[in-house]
């Protein structure tokens, strides 16, 4: 179902709902919210612009395929996890964090990049089962 309206909405919501997805994730360690949800908020807008452009369209704003962020959340969540043993010599999966916050952002710290890990994981399983069931059908 590809009409008009869709197409043009897409257009304007997929920027929209990407950052909304970051900002899920950047207030997920404090407030509900995080990787997955975020993850989640992103691959929809993804297949949200396949619904109305097309996934050839939808594939090409990717640049590479959905299944290489897989490996590369799943690397960013266990240096986040064992980054604690290495750096500061406390148990894995302990939060540690940067003396100085962000503006922005707020404390940097390895909760937040294991949040970027899963969010990446997410977001490369969702789009690559959905595109894999796309081109199918």
């Amino acid at each position: 179902m590809r009409t008009i309206i869709l197409k043009s909405a897409s257009s304007y919501l997929l920027p929209v709902l990407l950052l909304f997805s970051v900002f899920i994730l950047l207030r997920g360690h404090y407030l509900p919210g995080g990787g997955f949800v975020g993850g989640l908020v992103a691959a929809i807008a993804f297949v949200l612009d396949a619904f109305s452009n097309g996934l050839d369209k939808t594939k090409g704003i990717l640049k590479f395929h959905p299944g290489f962020l897989m490996p590369v959340g799943l690397m960013v969540a266990f240096l986040s996890g064992i980054s604690p043993m290495i750096l500061a010599d406390l148990p894995m999966m302990t939060g540690i964090w940067a003396e100085n916050p962000i503006p922005v952002i707020g404390a940097l710290g390895s909760p937040l990049f294991f949040d970027i890990g899963v969010y990446l994981v997410v977001i490369g399983s969702a789009l690559t089962i959905i595109f894999t069931i796309s081109e199918s059908v």
